[in-house]
């Protein structure tokens, strides 16, 4: 027997091991735990990952790159770069905006960016680590996501670009605030880590921004374990991601590639001597950014099966909307008007004056296994993280301070089932029946 044939043979018991390893309990209602959120691996997932490892594929590479592509083309975009995280995909994406390759148009400390105070932080903390200013505007209750309206009134002669996210899979109006951005010459960058394969007028959320990001968090739509991506379709901003990502350089050969390019010790930048190896060239203060080429396999594998569970998010939402509608005291969601979300959560509002409040509310689910979490941080600018940093205020964000007191979400990822859902709805229906 061959190597080829060791191989095959041990992931053919990989897919065996899957199968007998796997629990099938039946789910018993107060005592199975119903999760917000989490990733939904089958065998496909576990030996790819194997078959990864086997072949010591530890820093990125084939698969990663075979990644990079194909999620380019689902998302429409030309270009995508894998990261480590969301997080690091955010702060890629929003410092790519301050490369000085962009001469005039780059953005410089103390420009200011618009986004919005109901947010994670993930998506302000880049403002804030690039020297610029956030500017906060309120959400809408419903949607939870701003308008055209409210960021048009913040633009003002300091104003660069807008980064804000999709909320928990629901597009904002992305088609009317590109239109913005163009008009009034700002970058615009999608946080679209919750929304992959949302819709709006008919149109995937990710293609609307000069860039827009992706996260692979297990609580998201692909898991990595850990991951995101930056995806444009601007070949310069494309180039800047990549030299950031990794370690700032000039060079766009892939680590362990010599002279791919033909040029390795062709070029004279800066002050540095005719000939330098270009490999050892920086052109932006960057960091090492990259995912590895084990996630880049799960990834794949993970890839395959989008479409179905984004189909699944739909459906898991819409039973829990069906079965909640009309009951007393709550604020139940709604999409964006003109958009298909592929949903990440399922937001409930208390109404203020119910007889009841969030916390009681959370406390009851929670003890009946059925996992809660808060709507993100709530009104950012109230944490003690924000409070002593620069940033402007346009309008009142009365919104964000009702979801911060008010609001909660359940899940409604591919992994609960009619019976799990169905148990969540009964329990919220018994629990505001009873305070009636």
């Amino acid at each position: 027997m061959n190597a080829e044939q060791s191989k095959q043979q041990l992931l053919e018991t990989v897919r065996k091991y899957h199968r007998e390893a796997q629990e099938d309990a039946a789910f018993v209602p107060g005592v199975t735990e119903i999760w917000p959120s989490g990733a939904v691996l089958d065998e496909d997932d576990r030996v790819a990952l194997v078959e990864a490892a086997l072949d010591m594929r530890i820093a990125a590479g084939p698969s990663s790159r075979r990644f990079e592509s194909r999620f380019a083309r689902k998302l429409q975009r030309r270009k995508a770069h894998l990261t480590n995280s969301g997080s690091s995909a955010n702060l890629l994406a929003l410092s790519a905006l301050t490369s000085p390759v962009l001469e005039d148009r780059r953005l410089r400390p103390g420009d200011e960016v618009i986004t919005v105070a109901a947010a994670f932080p993930t998506t302000v903390n880049p403002i804030l680590q690039n020297g610029l200013v956030p500017v906060f505007v309120d959400v809408e209750l419903g949607t939870y996501n701003t308008t055209a309206e409210r960021v048009a009134e913040a633009i003002g002669p300091r104003t660069r670009a807008i980064m804000m996210a999709h909320t928990l899979g629901n597009p904002f109006p992305a088609g009317q605030i590109a239109e913005l951005a163009e008009a009034h010459g700002l970058f615009f960058v999608e946080d679209n880590c919750d929304a992959v394969g949302s819709l709006c007028d008919g149109r995937l959320t990710g293609s609307f921004g000069d860039l827009s990001t992706v996260s692979f968090y297990p609580a998201h739509h692909l898991a990595m374990g850990e991951g995101g991506c930056v995806l444009t379709s601007d070949l310069k901003l494309a180039r800047i991601v990549e030299s950031m990502r990794d370690w700032g350089r000039d060079c766009w050969c892939e680590p362990g590639e010599n002279d791919k390019c033909l040029k390795r010790f062709s070029y004279q930048l800066g002050t540095l001597p005719q000939g330098y190896d270009h490999k050892y060239v920086f052109s932006h203060v960057g960091y090492n950014l990259k995912a590895t080429d084990l996630q880049g396999a799960l990834g794949l594998a993970q890839l395959a099966k989008l479409d179905e569970f984004c189909a699944a998010r739909r459906r898991n939402w819409q039973r829990l909307r069906s079965g909640l509608d009309g009951t007393p005291g709550l604020l139940l969601p709604e999409a964006t008007e003109g958009t298909d979300p592929s949903w990440f959560g399922f937001v409930i509002t208390v109404d203020p004056q119910a007889r009841f409040t969030r916390g009681e509310l959370t406390a009851f689910l929670e003890g009946r296994k059925i996992g809660t979490r808060l709507l993100f941080a709530g009104n950012l600018t109230r944490h003690p993280a924000y409070l002593d940093q620069p940033h402007r205020v346009v309008g009142q964000l009365t919104n964000s301070d009702i979801i911060t007191d008010h609001s909660f979400w359940v899940g409604v990822y591919p992994g609960l089932t009619e019976e799990m859902l169905d148990y969540v709805i009964a329990s919220i229906q018994e629990f505001v029946a009873d305070r009636g």
